[in-house]
């Protein structure tokens, strides 16, 4: 049997403790099964669910919609 390894969404380090493991997010696939995003429990508030570009980015595109509207 083959131990599951986990990476912390904040740091890019491994969890080698599984109690140490929190499940913050799920991200949906696109094609197949999604995947479960994980932190290590120090770092489970740090973790950026969005990239700060792309919500700028989409901010400013929804601003002009919502403007033209």
């Amino acid at each position: 049997m083959t131990a599951t390894v986990h990476v912390c969404r904040h740091c890019d380090g491994l969890i080698t403790d599984p109690g140490d493991a929190v499940e913050v997010a799920y991200e949906h696939g696109n094609s197949g099964p999604g995947r479960s995003i994980w932190a290590h429990r120090d770092h489970a508030d740090l973790v950026e669910l969005v990239d700060p570009d792309t919500l700028r980015i989409m901010t400013r595109i929804w601003a002009h919609r919502q403007r033209d509207t």
